[in-house]
């Protein structure tokens, strides 16, 4: 793993520089698309933006409170760059709860801005998945299998490169656009059930995974259920979609 360079006196991380890059990506692409469907791209940018600010600051303050002793001793980490020092799940409900704000207050129309996040959302998949292999984060279980990798001291199913093998999958699947009723908001339900099927699959490898009753790995659980309640709002939305795809003003 590559966790950080060497620049003369300053040491640049390399798992918060690739997510910086993906945010950077994904909005562009992001924007690109919001044009196809006669959006404003500021609209797009400004709602990534505060989405991702909200995030941050949750996924940080979030960390902080698991470990309060580290924080109350020294109050300037908070602001650190530290990449691993965020805690995902609790910064992406932050994001996305404010990301519906927005959209609610501003009366978007939420199915094409869900359309116009999708190829933007793939493309950062790959930037989370690459910065976990320099990281070292969401590593395998130990294998003996022969492209195991070396890390934390054992022999591990490399787990970050299956994650980025998938989200490389997904965004090729993506940008062919599978679905065609384009502003339908189908073409993000398959994106997250896309995303929900293959965390359900490479779960099984990971050594890191939170268990509930013992024994069932909690991200597949909630993986699965995202899945199917996913595969069923594809299905009622194709329902109830008109032929034609959907316009700004609906």
């Amino acid at each position: 793993m590559f966790p950080s360079i060497s620049i003369g006196p300053y040491l640049l991380q390399t798992p918060g520089l690739i997510l910086i890059l993906g945010v950077w990506a994904g909005t562009f692409l992001s924007e690109k698309e919001a044009e196809r469907y006669s959006l404003n791209k500021d609209t797009i940018s400004n709602l990534i933006l505060y989405s991702l600010i909200a995030g941050l600051v949750g996924a940080r303050l979030a960390f902080a409170l698991r470990t309060p002793g580290v924080y109350l001793s020294s109050p300037l980490s908070l602001l650190a760059l530290d990449a691993t020092a965020l805690a995902p799940t609790e910064g992406l409900l932050i994001g996305i709860t404010i990301a519906i704000i927005v959209i609610q207050r501003k009366n978007l129309p939420i199915r094409v801005i869900l359309d116009a996040l999708t190829p933007g959302l793939a493309i950062f998949m790959i930037a989370w998945a690459t910065a976990n292999i320099l990281s070292g984060d969401a590593f395998g279980s130990p294998t003996d299998l022969p492209w195991a990798i070396q890390l934390w001291g054992e022999n591990r199913h490399p787990v970050q490169f299956y994650d980025l093998i998938f989200a490389v999958i997904i965004l090729g699947v993506i940008l062919k656009k599978p679905f065609m009723d384009f502003g339908s908001g189908i073409n993000f339900l398959f994106l997250f059930s896309l995303s929900s099927l293959a965390r359900l699959i490479t779960e099984a490898f990971r050594g890191d995974s939170i268990l509930w009753f013992g024994s069932i790995r909690a991200a597949q659980l909630v993986s699965l259920v995202l899945l199917i309640g996913t595969l069923w709002l594809i299905r009622d939305w194709s329902i109830n979609s008109s032929t034609k795809s959907f316009s700004v003003s609906e």
